[in-house]
C-alpha cells in the first residue's frame, strides 16, 4: 500500500508579480495561507532595502485582510534566533520570501533553526511558502547564483551554488523569457543532469499543491527542461567558455492552468474551456 502524497502549498514566483491590479499570484498565496485567518511572515532579507520591501508586502496583505503579519527583518544570522520570531512561526500560516540577492538570502537563513522549521512546515503542508525572484532561486538545492545571457550555452554563463533545498530536485531560473535566460538554464542542467530545469517568467509561478507536482499560475509561461533521458553532455570535457553539447533533452512550455509531474516528467494540459474551438 502506497502512502498518500504530501499536500503542500509552495509557490515559486518568477519575479515582478502584479502588486497593484488583479494580484492573482499574491492572492493565490494569501488564499492558501488561510485567507482572513492568514498569519503571514514576510522575510525581506534578500533585499538591499528590506524595510521598504517588507512594508510593501505588509500593506498588500493588510489590504487583503490578513489576521496577523510580522516582518522578519533579519540582517544578521543571529537575528534568526530571536524568540519572538520563533513564537510567531508557531501559529504562522504563510511565509513570503521577497526578491533581491539570493546569495544574501542564503547566507542569512541557511542552516538556521528558523529555516529548518520553515522548510519542514512547508513540506508537511502546515504553511504556505512563497518566494519571488531571489526568493524563488533559493528554493532548489542546486541554486543559480548569477550569470549572463545571450550566448550559446557554456559553463561560464552560469554561477552555481547551494540553495535552501525546499524543492531539492529542480533548478530554478526566474525572470526567464523576460531576460533571455534559456542558455543559462541549459548551462545549469549540464552541471546537474539529475535535476529538472524550470524557467519561470515574470508575474508567473509554479504552485506545488502536492509532492512532485505543480500547476502554473499567472500571465507568462514556465519552461521545463527535462533531463531524464539526456544521453550526452560534454560539460566536463570542454573549457569554461566553449559551447556545450546536450543530447536528448525534452522541452515543455506551460501556461496558466497547465500542470507538470516531476516524478513521471509528464505535462498535463489545463482543463479545456468548452467554448474554445478544437485545435485542428
Amino acid at each position: 500500500m502506497t502512502s498518500p502524497q504530501t499536500k503542500t502549498s509552495i509557490l515559486i514566483i518568477g519575479g515582478a508579480e502584479d502588486k497593484v491590479h488583479g494580484r492573482e499570484i499574491l492572492q493565490t498565496f494569501f488564499n492558501h495561507a488561510g485567507s482572513s485567518d492568514a498569519q503571514v511572515a514576510i522575510i525581506p532579507s534578500a533585499s538591499r532595502e528590506p524595510a521598504i520591501q517588507g512594508d510593501r508586502y505588509q500593506k498588500i496583505f493588510e489590504e487583503m485582510g490578513a489576521k496577523a503579519i510580522r516582518i522578519f527583518d533579519i540582517r544578521e544570522r543571529d537575528q534568526s534566533e530571536n524568540p519572538e520570531l520563533h513564537s510567531f512561526l508557531e501559529d504562522c500560516t504563510g511565509v513570503f520570501l521577497t526578491g533581491g540577492d539570493q546569495l544574501r538570502l542564503y547566507s542569512l537563513l541557511a542552516d538556521t533553526t528558523l529555516m529548518d522549521k520553515i522548510r519542514l512546515a512547508a513540506r508537511q503542508g502546515k504553511i504556505a511558502l512563497a518566494g519571488t525572484s531571489a526568493g524563488a532561486a533559493v528554493m532548489s538545492h542546486n541554486m543559480i547564483a548569477g550569470g549572463g545571457s545571450g550566448e550559446s550555452p557554456n559553463r561560464s554563463l552560469v554561477d552555481m551554488t547551494t540553495g535552501l533545498g525546499i524543492v531539492p530536485d529542480i533548478i530554478v531560473d526566474q525572470h526567464f523569457c523576460n531576460r533571455n535566460r534559456m542558455a543559462r538554464l541549459l548551462s545549469a542542467v549540464a552541471y546537474y543532469p539529475g535535476c529538472t530545469g524550470i524557467g519561470i517568467d515574470e508575474d508567473t509561478c509554479t504552485l506545488f499543491e502536492a509532492e512532485k507536482r505543480f500547476r502554473v499560475v499567472g500571465k507568462g509561461s514556465v519552461t521545463i527542461v527535462d533531463t531524464s533521458r539526456m544521453s550526452h553532455t560534454n560539460a566536463h570535457e570542454v573549457g569554461a567558455t566553449d559551447p556545450l553539447s546536450l543530447f536528448n533533452l525534452k522541452i515543455h512550455v506551460l501556461s496558466h492552468g497547465d500542470s507538470y509531474n516531476l516524478r513521471s516528467h509528464r505535462p498535463i494540459a489545463a482543463p479545456r474551456n468548452p467554448l474554445s474551438k478544437e485545435l485542428s
